[in-house]
């Protein structure tokens, strides 16, 4: 699943064909992605996309009329072609420019989205409950300690939770807990706030350089212009079950927190 990093990365990627260019028309072929694709997405049509903006995994196409949502759900990819270039299977939809281009989303499994808002993005149900986005100034050590205290709940499980930091997703917060020290099964509410910060700096600087690479690419994930992701590469913890710590050699220990794969070092991690 496309997380934060490879959205983001799509987001550079398609950000500078799109920016300030008319849509000319959206083709639909097959609207039964997660959600019935809204007839309304034709509103798009004759409208100039001021900006391409992401919250969370979520990439808003912003009009002066309304916004665009899209979401790359478990296997979604974005493109952008010339205008003509012949669809392939699970390319369910085109949104054609002014300037010869077309964006285009292929999606195998159909978890993705697409729909329409007239409402600021901000605003839409699914946006509206989210929390700060991990690598601004709002997700800072203060918060993350306001938000742990008197929590029970499995600090990796606790790190998921989209209503208390975004986009942080299983990869990078296997990654970001290793760096940190910190075990994953440990109450998000017996963890110091020196540690913390720690843990905030960590998962900063993971999603920053995975975003530096290109995003992590497992699977079906490329980005908008057809590179992979290189930070699979740099993985310390994340599919090494059962293989040794780089920093210690203790086996890597793999298990199940809240239904996710979870790997963690049981000597480096506390």
């Amino acid at each position: 699943m496309p997380e934060l990093p490879e959205v983001e990365v799509s987001r550079q990627g398609i950000s500078p064909w799109l920016t300030g260019i008319k849509v000319t028309r959206v083709v639909v072929r097959d609207g039964r992605l997660r959600w019935p694709i809204p007839g309304e997405i034709q509103e798009l049509v004759e409208l100039v996309i001021h900006r391409v903006r992401r919250r969370a995994k979520y990439l808003l196409l912003e009009t002066d009329f309304g916004t665009a949502i899209l979401h790359l759900g478990m296997s979604g990819s974005l493109r952008v072609l010339d205008i003509g270039t012949p669809a392939e299977k699970h390319d369910h939809v085109d949104i054609e420019l002014a300037n010869g281009k077309l964006l285009r989303l292929n999606d195998p499994r159909r978890f993705g989205a697409l729909l329409w808002t007239r409402e600021p993005a901000e605003a839409h149900a699914l946006l509206a409950k989210l929390g700060p986005e991990p690598l601004t100034d709002a997700f800072n050590a203060d918060y993350l300690q306001g938000r742990t205290k008197g929590r029970s709940t499995a600090i990796k499980q606790f790190l998921m939770d989209n209503q208390v930091v975004v986009g942080v997703g299983n990869i990078y917060a296997n990654e970001a807990l290793y760096a940190a020290g910190i075990h994953p099964k440990r109450a998000a509410g017996n963890i110091s706030g020196e540690r913390l910060a720690t843990l905030v700096a960590e998962i900063k600087r993971v999603l920053a350089e995975a975003i530096r690479q290109g995003g992590t690419t497992l699977k079906d994930f490329t980005s908008a212009d057809g590179k992979p992701g290189y930070f699979v590469q740099q993985l310390q913890v994340y599919g090494r079950g059962g293989q040794p710590c780089y920093h210690c050699q203790t086996l890597l220990t793999e298990v199940k927190i809240g239904q996710r794969t979870t790997v963690f070092c049981s000597h480096c991690q506390r």
